[in-house]
């Protein structure tokens, strides 16, 4: 019951990648693209990777945002 960008929590590698509309990227840009919510979210390309530092204003509310990801509920 579990999708999203923490996986499907299955053991199954094969589906990590599935979308909200149900299909299975294989790569992970084209796949957190396609999480998208609001249209001034930027598109990121293919292959390339932004450091923190190219969204510093971000970088607090990125931390806060992981935080959660790394605390209790998702132990």
């Amino acid at each position: 019951q579990v999708r999203g960008l923490c996986g499907t929590y299955n053991w199954n590698r094969e589906d990590e990648f599935t979308t909200p509309a149900g299909d299975v990227e294989v790569g992970v840009t084209t796949f957190a693209s396609s999480y998208r919510v609001a249209s001034d979210c930027p598109v990121v390309a293919t292959g390339t990777v932004e450091s923190c530092d190219a969204f510093a204003g971000r970088r607090e509310l990125a931390e806060a945002t992981c935080d959660v990801l790394k605390g209790p509920v998702f132990q």
